[in-house]
Formats: C-alpha cells, sequence, structure tokens
C-alpha cells in the first residue's frame, strides 16, 4: 500500500513503563496487532482478550481500498487516474473520494491556502512526492459536484497526502467499532487515535516526540480522551543542505519548503483526518501558524526549536490532554 511512502513518525506511543516507536509498548494487559500500510505500518493495541484475529481481515482491506482510491503514487488509483487525465470534463468519483477531496478543499479555504492539495507538483520538484503536473497560485481550481470532480486546467493535480492517512485512521477506528470493539488505541504511520480506556482503568497515553536533529525520546505526553492526535514537522522526512533544514511540507506562497515554521505541530482533534490535515496546515503557514490556530479554534502544540531550547505554544484547547 502506497498512500504516502515517506515516513512520517513524529507522535510515539507510551506504554505502562516505556516510550516506544513505532507501536505501543507492551503490556500483561494488553495485545498489539500490526501490519504494513502506505508505506509505513500500523498498529492497534487492545486489551489482552480481544478475540484479535477477526479483525484483521477488515482491517486491511479497509486500508487497501483507501489505497486505491487515494494514492498518488498508483497509476491505477482514482486520483492516479484523474491526475493523468489531462481534460476538462467531469470525471465521477467514489462517494468515500468525494467526502475526503471536500474536506481537503474545505480546509485550503480555513487555512487561507496554507494547506492546498494542489501542490504535488512542487512536492515533487522538491523530491519528496510522485505528482506530475502544474501548480499556479492563480489556477481556477476544482468544481466538485454531488459525484463528479472537474479540473479547472488541464495540468491541475490533486494530491491528498495531507489528509488521507487521517481519514484512514478514522476508517480504521469505524471498523473496530463496527466489530463492537469499545477499549483501543490506532497507531497509523505516527498518527494515533484512541477510545474508551487502558485496562488498568486509565486513559490511553501518548507521547510527542522531540522533533530536534538527532534528539531522542518525549517532551511532552497527552491523555487523548477519546481524541486523535496528529503531529507534522521536518525531522524524518526534509533534508540538510548547507544551514538550511528542506521540509517536505511546501509553503505554496513561495513555492518552496517551509521556512520560519515550528519543528513540529501536534494537533488533537475529534476526527484524525480533521487532525492530519491541520498539523501540515500550521506548519505550513510558518510563523502565522499559532495565530491561525486560535482564529480557527484547532487545539495544537507548536514546538519551536531556538538556541535556548523547545519553545512550547499551546493553543485552544491542547493544554487540558497534557499530562
Amino acid at each position: 500500500m502506497t498512500l504516502r511512502r515517506p515516513n512520517r513518525r513524529l507522535v510515539l506511543a507510551a506504554g505502562l513503563a516505556a516510550i516506544a516507536a513505532p507501536s505501543f509498548a507492551r503490556s500483561p494487559a494488553t495485545m498489539v496487532l500490526d501490519g504494513p500500510a502506505f508505506g509505513t505500518g500500523w498498529a492497534v493495541t487492545l486489551p489482552e482478550q480481544t478475540n484479535a484475529a477477526r479483525l484483521r481481515p477488515a482491517l486491511e482491506a479497509a486500508l487497501a481500498r483507501i489505497d486505491g482510491l487515494m494514492s498518488p503514487w498508483r497509476s491505477d488509483s482514482a486520483i492516479g487516474r484523474f491526475n493523468q487525465a489531462q481534460m476538462l470534463d467531469p470525471m465521477r468519483i467514489d462517494p468515500e473520494l468525494h467526502m475526503v477531496i471536500a474536506a481537503a478543499l474545505a480546509l485550503r479555504t480555513a487555512s487561507a491556502g496554507s494547506y492546498d492539495p494542489s501542490v504535488g507538483p512542487l512536492v515533487r520538484r522538491w523530491g519528496f512526492g510522485p505528482v506530475v503536473g502544474e501548480f499556479t497560485a492563480d489556477s481556477p481550481g476544482f468544481e466538485l459536484t454531488d459525484d463528479a470532480l472537474r479540473k479547472g486546467h488541464p495540468k491541475l493535480t490533486l494530491d491528498l497526502c495531507g489528509i488521507a492517512k487521517g481519514y484512514a485512521l478514522d476508517k480504521m477506528v469505524r471498523t473496530l467499532e463496527h466489530h463492537d470493539v469499545r477499549d483501543f488505541v490506532v497507531d497509523l504511520g505516527g498518527e494515533i487515535a484512541a477510545r474508551g480506556h487502558h485496562p488498568s482503568g486509565r486513559g490511553w497515553h501518548v507521547a510527542v516526540e522531540d522533533p530536534r536533529l538527532g534528539a531522542a525520546g518525549a517532551v511532552e505526553v497527552v491523555d487523548l480522551g477519546g481524541r486523535a492526535i496528529a503531529t507534522s514537522g521536518d525531522k524524518v522526512n526534509g533534508f540538510t543542505l548547507g544551514a538550511r533544514r528542506y521540509s517536505h511540507i511546501i509553503d505554496p506562497g513561495t513555492a518552496e519548503p517551509v521556512l520560519g515554521s515550528a519543528a513540529s505541530v501536534s494537533v488533537i482533534a475529534d476526527a484524525a483526518m480533521t487532525a492530519d490535515g491541520w498539523a501540515t496546515a500550521l506548519v505550513a503557514a510558518g510563523a502565522a501558524g499559532p495565530a491561525l490556530a486560535q482564529q480557527q479554534g484547532v487545539d495544537a502544540l507548536f514546538l519551536f526549536n531556538e538556541p535556548a531550547g523547545l519553545r512550547r505554544v499551546a493553543v485552544g484547547r491542547f493544554a487540558e490532554h497534557l499530562l
């Protein structure tokens, strides 16, 4: 599965006595079901008595379906076919894909363009993605109707990687709930959603990784309280050239990797898709990220790497989750 090949793993899970990457530390009261997906991996932590064997086929089928709809790395995916079709005629799309595209376009508006799903060609230009096409700031954009999508320019493309993995995580949560599982944590490539309680009776705790290059361990631990968390930054998916660190996150306004942004931004939201998209948007917003989060009511933690050390800026209700 190839929705996103570059690995973004900036949230670590906290177990009973240790912090472990990429999945939750196992305790005598829990078990872990895991596997590969989207060029990274997934893990579900469950109470030990759960009948996990029945869950794997349903989870793998959900992930495979999303990969087949939204992977820009696959020429046969729905998004791949749309990107290759250099025509202005409407293309009928799956209702599930329609919902994610609508969310992406709404986020572009809410973030004042900091998140833009048409930047795929710029991501490729800087060595981070597969999408071939053109990006212009004055592009006429997309027209989304009840069951179809139309591009306003023949070489316009869509890259949903900044939001689709979060949607996939939400889909895994719904799949588990459909199978009457009530207490669990799901980790999909470092994005995490929780429901219910740890077998000890407490909430599920996860840790935010130190975003500085060469640093290890956690800088904060949070109780998700039945919500989801996503973290975006350049520690894993970026490169250093000279004195500059080049992020995989592109500023649509400059058409370059974002400058002046936080080392990482973690967002907690009810839906993982929301957390995923806003984490990307707030990094891309650069120094304006905290003000944008405050304006839009986003629960976010900004970690700025400064000479004196990490500076933390918690916005919205994020501080309520800190332990």
